[in-house]
């Protein structure tokens, strides 16, 4: 692959490399998306929709496609290094910046506990002994303490264990779906009755926890060739590629142990339809796949979430400590261990489903000041010096069609999940104006 660099870019970027082209973010976006949820989502979106849990999958691809369309417009019209929050930033101004990344702070704080609590539950699946309660939070309490050491350790050791455990997610589920498609009872795929839309709304705002993470992918936009072409043909591979994985892999579930079966297997449920096809040896490779897994995802955010806090302290919103630096390793050591700890105290005390939903509500609404912003760039004509960005059809049609899916889902959120994250929003609002009052930030 042959690097170029675009002196259309913006001034503080021009030394980057535009190497990612389509097959190279197609395999990234892959990546950041195939996490540890779909080891345990297929028993909680069949316990809490049936038979019809298969048709959820196609709701959920829907509507990350409408949402990374909207990424990929405003990525090829700010085609610079950042997340999203550039784009909320660049059109709203500093203090939706701010609220946007303390959004994507907490959708990494709330998933990252959200895993963790799934691999402390298949940890206890596979030894029964480490499955109380006690043990659960020792098993907890341990990885987060190896994970922190890691990092603090340096960047390099961070992300070589993120390598060593990236294809292990993979192999399981590709073992899963050869074995048991020649296992699968079309009986136990009927669906006899659509449930209703508040039941498909609920369900998908548990489900796309397991399809998030293709924005953390957009990041690097200064370094993607020609963005405008490559960022839609990636999704469109990426997308299509999750999309078929997930639905093989809960089709041949649900088609195994059947709806009853596969809810009630909902700790483990991948462990479940392995034991049932090749017995005990199979349970063992997919929960220790799925442990892998998991820790692999929270190795991963391990790596990058903190630097968040580091971000905050560095720019007065945190007190100056938390922006330490370790003398030895030159890491933000305290950085990683206040997140470390956060993220810790979270996995103990809540399950799995209850987080994947704070962290979806966080995503959603980030995801919703994106498609916004996304618009906002087109209508003023913000664009990078040289370059033709990527013009969605139909005008606003499928930023407002984002907009109105992205609202339905939120029409599930209950009202306790609703103030968790205003309470974390009026902290930081709060912060946000005490620092501009004492330092003014600059508009």
């Amino acid at each position: 692959m042959q690097a170029h660099s675009d002196s259309s870019a913006p001034a503080g970027e021009r030394g980057l490399a535009r190497a990612i082209g389509v097959w190279g973010l197609s395999a990234a976006i892959f990546n950041t998306t195939v996490g540890g949820g779909i080891f345990r989502l297929p028993g909680s979106v069949t316990e809490l929709i049936g038979p019809a849990a298969p048709l959820v999958y196609v709701v959920c691809a829907i509507c990350m496609g409408l949402i990374v369309l909207c990424f990929a417009e405003a990525g090829s019209r700010v085609s610079m290094t950042g997340g999203p929050y550039a784009y909320v930033e660049l059109v709203f101004g500093p203090y939706a910046g701010f609220m946007s990344g303390v959004l994507l702070w907490l959708l990494g704080t709330t998933a990252v506990a959200s895993v963790s609590s799934a691999y402390a539950g298949f940890v206890g699946t596979l030894i029964p002994a480490l499955g109380t309660p006690i043990a659960r939070a020792l098993v907890l309490a341990v990885t987060f303490a190896f994970l922190a050491g890691v990092n603090i350790r340096g960047v390099r050791q961070g992300a070589r264990l993120i390598s060593v455990v990236a294809v292990a997610k993979l192999v399981p589920l590709l073992v899963l779906v050869a074995v048991g498609a020649l296992a699968v009872a079309p009986a136990n795929l009927a669906v006899e009755a659509l449930p209703a839309a508040s039941s498909f709304a609920r369900t998908a705002i548990v489900l796309i926890f397991a399809f998030t993470g293709v924005e953390s992918a957009l990041v690097p936009g200064g370094e993607m060739k020609d963005p405008s072409k490559t960022v839609p043909r990636a999704i469109a591979i990426a997308m299509i590629g999750v999309t078929g994985l997930y639905l093989a892999v809960h089709l041949v579930a649900q088609g195994v142990l059947g709806p009853e079966g596969l809810a009630a297997a909902k700790a483990a449920p991948l462990a479940a339809v392995a034991e049932r096809l090749m017995g005990a040896p199979g349970r063992i490779l997919l929960l220790i796949g799925a442990a892998i897994s998991t820790f692999g995802y929270v190795s991963g955010m391990t790596l990058a979430v903190p630097r968040a806090l580091f971000a905050f302290a560095r720019d007065g919103f945190l007190p100056a400590p938390v922006m330490r630096i370790h003398p030895t390793f030159q890491t933000p050591w305290i950085a990683i261990v206040l997140q470390s700890v956060v993220v810790c105290a979270l996995a103990i005390g809540n399950e799995f489903e209850a987080l994947a939903v704070l962290a979806n509500l966080s995503a959603l609404l980030l995801y919703f000041a994106c498609a916004v912003a996304g618009w906002e760039l087109r209508r003023r004509g913000i664009q990078n010096a040289g370059t033709t960005p990527m013009t969605l059809p139909g005008g606003p049609a499928i930023h407002i069609l984002t907009c109105v899916v992205i609202t339905w889902l939120l029409t599930s959120i209950t009202a306790s999940e609703w103030r968790a994250v205003a309470v974390v929003l009026a902290v930081a609002t709060v912060l946000f104006f005490f620092r501009r009052r004492v330092a003014p930030v600059a508009a």
